[in-house]
């Protein structure tokens, strides 16, 4: 699709995103395919579009830069906090082994399963619950990306990120500046990165409300 390919040169690769398993796979999924019906027609463009409930999904350019951010493997195993309409899911999809996604919002957790099962994703398992606690019998994950602010790293994220792995989280809160940053879990301890500035929707969940 036209439109794709231009978001991918325009919006991403001219941004400095040059993990070629991101690019294959911002290329690939269709976008279009895992948005409300009501803004097919924006699916392309480079800025956040919402998804009901008081949420959004992210510009295209921020989806490929945390993915890139992970720097992932194919056999690597990671969960997504914040399924939203699936895209984020979809496209880690393309790259690794399984991707196991979280949302805590009911009615968007049961339309983005189906979105993906409808677009024959077989390796990403959908559950509803609270992001903050993980998926604790599935991890450790290679890789953790929250799609939500974060006023505080929810520890039992780190528990579940195995050693040598890494997260990708927005820190903030929603009246603050929020930084992406890179969590690295080492042998050592935990590094964490800051990144650049960022706006998202917050974080829901027992491990923010404490």
């Amino acid at each position: 699709m036209e439109e794709r390919e231009d978001m991918v040169r325009f919006q991403i690769e001219r941004r400095g995103v040059t993990d070629s398993a991101v690019l294959a796979a911002m290329r690939k999924v269709p976008r279009h395919e895992l948005i409300p019906a009501d803004f097919i027609l924006e699916a392309y463009f480079d800025s956040p579009l919402p998804i009901g409930h008081g949420q959004t999904i992210s510009q295209p350019y921020i989806v490929a830069l945390m993915t890139e951010l992970l720097q992932l493997r194919p056999d690597c195993k990671v969960l997504e906090i914040g399924t939203g309409s699936g895209y984020q899911a979809a496209v880690l999809a393309e790259i690794v082994r399984e991707v196991y996604t979280v949302e805590i919002i009911k009615p968007l957790a049961e339309a983005a399963r189906r979105r993906l099962e409808a677009a024959g994703y077989a390796n990403i398992h959908c559950r509803c619950g609270d992001g903050g606690a993980g998926w604790p019998d599935r991890a450790p994950f290679d890789g953790i990306v929250v799609t939500a602010a974060c006023r505080k790293i929810p520890e039992a994220l780190i528990a579940q990120l195995k050693t040598g792995g890494r997260m990708v989280v927005p820190v903030g809160g929603a009246d603050e500046i929020q930084v992406l940053s890179v969590v690295e879990k080492t042998g050592c301890g935990v590094e964490i990165y800051p990144g650049i500035e960022v706006r998202f929707v917050p974080m829901t969940g027992a491990s923010q409300d404490r």
